[in-house]
């Protein structure tokens, strides 16, 4: 799925909470290495250049949760004023008082950088109340920390679930690349694999065998591998407890028709050392005890080197050797000359951070890969095939599918008709040819056949507010299907929380009035919600599913598809409360789950859930980016302009 990104949005006059990733190495209060800093430039010069106000988080270091000076972002917030052609302010708190106070006074184009988040105890946690704070710092969150993606944190994920998050330009490269490589690589694929531990790349081998053509081992981990085979590997580094692992995942590589590649030679030396005697030893003839291996050795470079020929996709995570050590060095350099070949050679590459990254740094050819991640953890995580949490709490592009996305309006008992045609007309000349999303006006009675007739050829449907489950007979001041469907009405809205309330409509009887509508060919805009009491009671889930239950009694499976089902919390009708986007989209994957084990999950993938509750254009946006949320039913807002900008902020998010 497409995650939205900083160019998908209008920024001016906005405030922007941004997390990036400024945990750079400082040595007596000076930093060593600014790259990080520098990396998050072009994303933080782009809002900046939409005139935006943007207050910068991040993480330095491993503070525990204390304010402790010797992490403090101050320095970063210097440089950053150096880096930048502006005015940088720092503020040497996470929140109250004096953060408010600057960020109420920032200017358009200006930058705030908050001290450590890691200074709060519950930035790790992801402390809903921390989260919810900062969040009500700005209108929009940008994630620019790939690094933090495979943790749910306050800054990252907490953020997301209380306003919009959408990535930056580092985070949106990420995601290109690395999610390219783990989904849709193109193929031969290849991985190659080094570092110490065959238990920190378990999962990772475990989903390439199912996707890569080939695979690599190199690096220390080999020898958990080699040993398994039967090989004499002398004193090296190998994991006794993953012998047995190491054989399966042989045997499962072979099976599966991976070719799985081990190093034919290794560079051996008596210590870790610089300096001393070194030699290469072929591993059919064994490594002498007291002897170790710390490279990869030049027939495992020449293998290499035939084994990638062709290769059109190829991930590196980990280094072949102890790089740091020049008499070590060979292996990993070797390879990444090879890649950079193959690069050059018109093949993906991709460095999935770490060591490798650092590696690639140090010989000089980071920049001649295709991309090197900057998240080592969440880049193996992503490779193991897991979805990281700060990733999935980036907004996601809504996708044009058999699913239809719907603005639907419900005007209650307002408008006459001389004010109803009026206002429809003008609607007509802004939203009535709408081809990505449905227009749905719910009027009063006296109103339907008129609007039904000044909409007739656009695409502007007209519903009911509700509907008797008899065709005919004496039941004063209702009206029958029949007689909507004579007058072109296409929807009508039942269960609403009004006529439950007010009127004491049951579940039963919503039920007969949605068999009603299948039957005589009206579409049901089924509505369920809870009270406010049931919310702090903790029966929200109890109650939706007995009105769901009840309300879609004897409904069949091919009859689902033609029900739209709006979530409407009561308590937050009319009130100007909203429920905020992670409430509403809990609410609205429990109503697919419970589908799915009503109907099966392809069915209720297409079911369009609408969600209704003072729904307004300052807050639709966080509201439909959730991956369940497929439109609105709107009641206040649906009555102004404001029904134009909703539909505006809809046609924005589908691709």
């Amino acid at each position: 799925m497409e995650k939205m990104t900083v160019k998908d949005i209008d920024f001016e006059n906005k405030k922007v909470i941004m997390r990036v990733d400024f945990n750079v190495p400082i040595k007596e209060g000076k930093i060593t290495d600014e790259t990080r800093i520098k990396a998050a430039l072009p994303t933080i010069k782009y809002v900046l250049e939409q005139n935006a106000k943007v207050i910068l988080l991040s993480h330095l270091g491993r503070p525990k949760g204390e304010k402790k000076i010797e992490f403090s972002l101050a320095p970063v917030a210097k440089r950053l004023n150096e880096l930048l052609d502006n005015e940088v302010l720092f503020v040497d708190e996470t929140r109250g008082e004096k953060v408010e106070t600057a960020v109420n006074k920032l200017k358009s184009g200006q930058v705030l950088v908050l001290e450590n988040t890691r200074f709060e105890k519950g930035e790790k946690k992801n402390d809903a109340e921390l989260a919810t704070y900062w969040a009500s710092l700005a209108d929009i969150h940008v994630n620019d920390a790939f690094g933090t993606a495979h943790r749910a944190h306050a800054s990252n994920v907490g953020i997301a679930q209380n306003i919009p998050s959408v990535a930056g330009f580092l985070m949106e490269k990420e995601i290109k690349f690395l999610g390219g490589v783990t989904t849709n690589p193109e193929k031969p694929y290849a991985v190659i694999l080094g570092g110490a531990k065959v238990s920190d790349k378990i999962g990772v081998i475990t989903n390439l065998l199912e996707k890569a053509d080939k695979i690599f081992i190199g690096g220390a981990m080999m020898f958990t591998f080699l040993k398994a085979q039967g090989k004499e590997i002398g004193s090296s580094l190998y994991e006794e407890d993953k012998l047995d692992l190491a054989k399966d995942l042989l045997k499962k590589a072979e099976d599966n028709n991976v070719e799985l590649i081990l190093p034919i030679d290794a560079v051996v030396a008596q210590k870790l050392e610089a300096g001393l005697e070194n030699r290469v030893v072929k591993m059919d003839d064994g490594i002498e005890k007291g002897w170790m291996g710390l490279d990869i050795g030049p027939e495992t470079l020449k293998l290499f080197e035939e084994k990638l020929s062709g290769v059109k996709t190829v991930v590196w995570n980990g280094p072949m050797g102890v790089f740091e050590i020049e008499d070590f060095e060979k292996g990993t350099r070797g390879v990444a000359e090879l890649i950079v070949e193959l690069t050059d050679a018109g093949s993906v590459s991709v460095i999935g951070g770490g060591d490798s990254a650092a590696a690639a740094e140090k010989f000089g050819l980071a920049k001649k890969f295709s991309h090197v991640s900057t998240g080592g953890g969440a880049s193996l995580e992503l490779l193991e095939g897991k979805e990281l949490p700060g990733v999935a709490s980036i907004a996601t592009k809504k996708k044009l599918t058999e699913k239809k996305f719907i603005l639907a309006g419900n005007w209650k008992m307002n408008k006459n008709n001389s004010e109803a045609a009026a206002f429809v007309n003008k609607l007509i000349g802004k939203i009535g040819n709408e081809e990505k999303i449905d227009v749905i006006l719910g009027v009063p009675f006296t109103s339907l056949e008129k609007i039904a007739d000044i909409t007739s050829g656009t695409n502007i449907k007209v519903s009911s507010q509700n509907m008797y489950f008899e065709e005919s007979g004496a039941y004063t001041g209702e009206i029958s299907p029949d007689m909507l469907k004579d007058i072109n009405v296409t929807h009508v809205i039942l269960g609403h929380s009004e006529r439950r309330d007010i009127f004491g409509e049951t579940n039963e009887i919503i039920n007969k009035k949605i068999k009603k509508s299948l039957e005589k060919e009206l579409t049901p805009i089924f509505c369920v919600g809870e009270h406010l009491e049931e919310r702090e009671k903790g029966l929200i889930f109890n109650t939706i599913e007995k009105q769901i239950k009840e309300g879609l009694n004897e409904i069949e499976k091919d009859e689902i598809n033609k029900i739209i089902i709006a979530y409407e919390p009561v308590w937050a009708i009319g009130t100007g409360k909203v429920a905020t986007p992670a409430q509403a989209q809990e609410v609205h994957k429990y109503i697919r789950d419970l589908l799915s084990e009503m109907y099966g999950e392809e069915v209720a993938q297409k079911v369009t859930l609408l969600y209704g509750g003072s729904v307004k254009p300052s807050n639709y946006f966080g509201l439909f980016i959730q991956k369940d949320i497929d439109g609105g039913l709107v009641g206040g807002a649906s009555l102004k302009e404001d029904f134009i900008d909703l539909a505006n902020i809809m046609n924005e998010l589908i691709k």
